[in-house]
């Protein structure tokens, strides 16, 4: 537990440690250059000089448009320290929603990555707020301020000075830090309002229980732009974790190669797609495969020793972890022993599948809306299926409806100029409402089933959960994402976008021979693979929450296609408009039909 007041705080711990290494930038996927405590003070305060000399104050916002880079992280740190209020985007944004973005939170300057983020600002219409756009890539781009020109009196600046360490400490703990918009998967992007306090307090208790030192390495790779990530870096800073930040994502299996963290925090489909590159080379020969189904059968015998935290004994656990568990830990770097998911619903078949493996992954499970943290499994306190216990300076309480309310220090103060659905996202006695469905044990775990506006309504009055039936079906390799649909119907259907690269290779092993994905979803073969996967996911299922009826999309659903949220989860509102055709197809008979 630490005892933070202010992000500030943090920034104070991570740039008091002298030489000691605290960041890496990435130059390359093979190439890092460490950066110390010492680099990071004179970094930060070079930048907060330039900030105040282009007059930018207490409140004033200023926004970062980036993948993950040092730069990043010293914009942020530089911004808190002046008393100003940052507003982190997407890079995956387009030009419109950065627009509305930047004028709705008034931003004075504007901190981008690259020639591809300031070409996006540049087609976001008028900004009467903006001043300055600083780019953070080396070159000279009209009209923008380079990064490395408010770096040169960084190595100057890195002796410890009076004035600006009395004005970090100035900052308390109710002032505003942050603006993050959330990702909009239901109408009009709101503004979350996220205090020092409401952060601090989190942090205070978030990771307590993790054995992290300043002897651990993590890489920093899901988007800062996220609250999941962005707390989490000042969680590690805290520990004295040093940070790699791996600027993107396809350049992650080189980076974990060379970094080899000792901690590994990523959304359940970064998980998934290490599940399905191991099951995709174990399909390569039978043997193969006989090898990979009897080590995850050892293991699901040893699996209660795994999740307490004890070494599984035992001459076939042995064996099976050299043949088959110690190559799978070696996709993380070899060496990671903490394993973390959050952002989205882990699924329990997929963390039985890491358990059985001999790696336990701490699912937690927060919004920003809560800084974001609200709950956590530790070592020591792990339940599989469950999101952990909620933090010891939260309350938590199941609503009538089952819907999930908090109230805390963590909780937010309020949605950006949205006093109305302000309002609406709390009770009348001053709860959160999470929008989650979920339960409490007896142990105190919680467990969340599914989003309360996700429901699906048969028109028989029947509520189906659609995550956890979908987070079966991606339990299957040829399954990259699956959208149930049937609110107001008779019976539910889904939409399945495939892992194209296992289907193909599945289709190659059956003698399929189209390579075109639109062809390729609609071979009888492949079709009926498909629904063989609902089939058997239907077994373990009541009646009226079966799948009557499947179409399988030649897309593969991404965030640059606008089909899933940066933290991995289902615009369903998108979905339902992008394939509304295939959807009518669904119930196109339905007063007649009896499926």
């Amino acid at each position: 537990m630490f005892d933070l007041r202010t992000l500030n705080d943090v920034l104070v711990r991570a740039t008091g440690r002298g030489d000691h290494i605290v960041l890496m930038a990435q130059q390359s996927p093979e190439s890092w250059t460490p950066i110390s405590s010492t680099d990071l003070y004179g970094r930060v305060r070079a930048l907060a000089d330039v900030l105040l000399g282009w007059g930018v104050g207490k409140g004033d916002r200023v926004a970062l448009l980036s993948e993950n880079r040092w730069e990043w992280q010293v914009t942020d740190f530089a911004v808190l320290a002046i008393g100003g209020v940052d507003v982190p985007l997407y890079p995956t944004l387009t030009p419109e929603q950065i627009g509305y973005m930047l004028r709705d939170s008034a931003a004075k300057i504007v901190v981008v990555s690259s020639a591809e983020m300031y070409e996006k600002v540049r087609q976001a219409g008028e900004m009467p707020d903006l001043k300055y756009v600083v780019v953070m890539d080396e070159g000279t781009l009209e009209g923008a301020i380079p990064f490395a020109d408010l770096m040169k009196d960084a190595s100057a600046k890195q002796q410890r000075d009076a004035a600006f360490d009395v004005m970090v400490k100035t900052t308390r703990p109710e002032d505003l830090s942050t603006i993050i918009y959330t990702s909009g998967t239901t109408g009009e992007p709101k503004g979350v309002m996220l205090t020092h306090d409401n952060f601090a307090s989190n942090l205070n208790y978030s990771t307590g229980s993790f054995p992290l030192s300043d002897r651990d390495t993590g890489i920093s790779f899901l988007p800062l732009s996220h609250v999941t990530a962005r707390h989490l870096d000042y969680a590690l800073m805290c520990h004295g974790v040093t940070l790699a930040y791996c600027k993107k994502f396809d350049q992650l299996p080189a980076a974990m190669k060379v970094i080899r963290p000792t901690i590994f925090v990523a959304v359940p489909r970064v998980y998934e797609k290490i599940r399905e590159a191991v099951e995709a080379k174990s399909s390569e020969s039978p043997v193969k495969r006989r090898i990979l189904s009897w080590a995850l059968k050892v293991g699901r015998e040893h699996q209660a020793e795994t999740l307490s935290e004890k070494q599984p004994s035992g001459l076939g656990w042995k064996l099976a972890n050299k043949l088959v568990f110690g190559k799978i830990r070696e996709a993380f770097g070899g060496r990671t022993s903490i394993f973390i998911s959050g952002g989205a619903p882990l699924g329990v078949d997929l963390a039985g599948w890491f358990a059985d493996a001999g790696i336990p992954i701490y699912e937690g499970y927060g919004l920003t809306e809560t800084s974001p943290v609200i709950a956590l499994n530790y070592p020591g306190a792990m339940k599989l299926g469950s999101v952990g216990k909620p933090l010891e300076n939260l309350q938590c309480r199941i609503a009538v409806d089952e819907e999930v309310e908090v109230k805390g220090p963590s909780v937010f103060v309020g949605y950006w100029k949205k006093d109305e659905e302000t309002r609406e996202a709390f009770t009348e006695d001053g709860w959160f409402k999470t929008g989650d469905i979920g339960n409490i044990d007896a142990n105190g775990f919680l467990t969340i089933t599914d989003r309360k506006k996700e429901l699906l309504k048969t028109s028989g009055g029947k509520l189906i959960a659609p995550q956890p039936i979908e987070n079966k079906l991606k339990a299957d390799a040829l399954v990259g994402h699956a959208a149930m649909v049937g609110d107001k119907h008779k019976f539910a259907s889904v939409l399945i976008s495939p892992n194209l690269a296992a289907l193909k290779g599945w289709a190659k092993a059956q003698g399929v021979q189209e390579n075109d994905a639109a062809a390729l979803v609609k071979d009888a073969r492949v079709v009926k693979a498909y629904q063989e996967i609902v089939d058997r996911v239907n077994r373990g299922l009541a009646n009226f929450e079966t799948i009557k009826r499947i179409h399988v999309v030649p897309d593969e659903w991404s965030v640059e296609t606008e089909e899933l949220t940066p933290s991995m989860k289902l615009k369903r509102r998108v979905i339902a408009k992008k394939y509304a055709r295939e959807i009518a197809d669904f119930y196109a008979d339905e007063a007649t039909s009896r499926a």
